[in-house]
C-alpha cells in the first residue's frame, strides 16, 4: 500500500523502519548499539540467506551460530535513524554488513517512541 507522503487515516503515523543484515559474531554489537540508541524494541531473524558482493550465503549454521548472517530490525521515530546510522557507519567501517531505512506508517505511535530499558 503506497500512501505517498499523505496519510489519510488518522490512526496510521510515519516512522522509520531500519533493517541491518550483519554476521552472527557482530550481532551483540548491533544489539548493544540500538538499545543505546534508546529504541522501544527489536526483532531478530537469525540465519538469513541470500546473494551479495560475497555470492551466496545460505541460512544454515555450519558449525556454530557465530558463522551465519542475521537480521534485526526496528521501527524508530525519524530523529532517532541517524544516530543509529552514525553507530553502523562505525561498525561497518571494522565488519561487513548492510543496512535499509524505509517510511512505515505504524498504529500506537507512543508504542514505537516508548524508551524499554532492557535487561541484560
Amino acid at each position: 500500500m503506497d500512501r505517498g507522503d499523505q496519510v489519510s487515516d488518522s490512526s496510521l503515523v510515519s516512522m522509520k523502519k531500519v533493517e541491518i543484515i550483519i554476521g552472527g559474531e557482530d550481532l551483540h554489537l548491533v544489539e548493544e548499539l540500538l538499545t543505546k540508541a534508546r529504541v522501544s524494541g527489536f526483532t531478530i531473524v537469525p540465519n538469513v540467506s541470500g546473494k551479495g558482493h560475497h555470492g551466496i550465503h545460505e541460512g544454515h549454521l555450519l558449525f556454530n551460530d557465530m558463522h551465519t548472517l542475521d537480521m534485526l530490525f526496528t521501527v524508530v521515530p525519524e530523529d532517532r535513524v541517524d544516530p543509529i546510522l552514525a553507530g553502523l557507519g562505525t561498525l561497518f567501517d571494522r565488519h561487513p554488513g548492510v543496512v535499509f531505512v524505509s517510511d512505515v506508517w505504524v498504529t500506537r505511535k507512543n508504542y514505537f517512541e516508548q524508551y524499554a530499558k532492557f535487561p541484560r
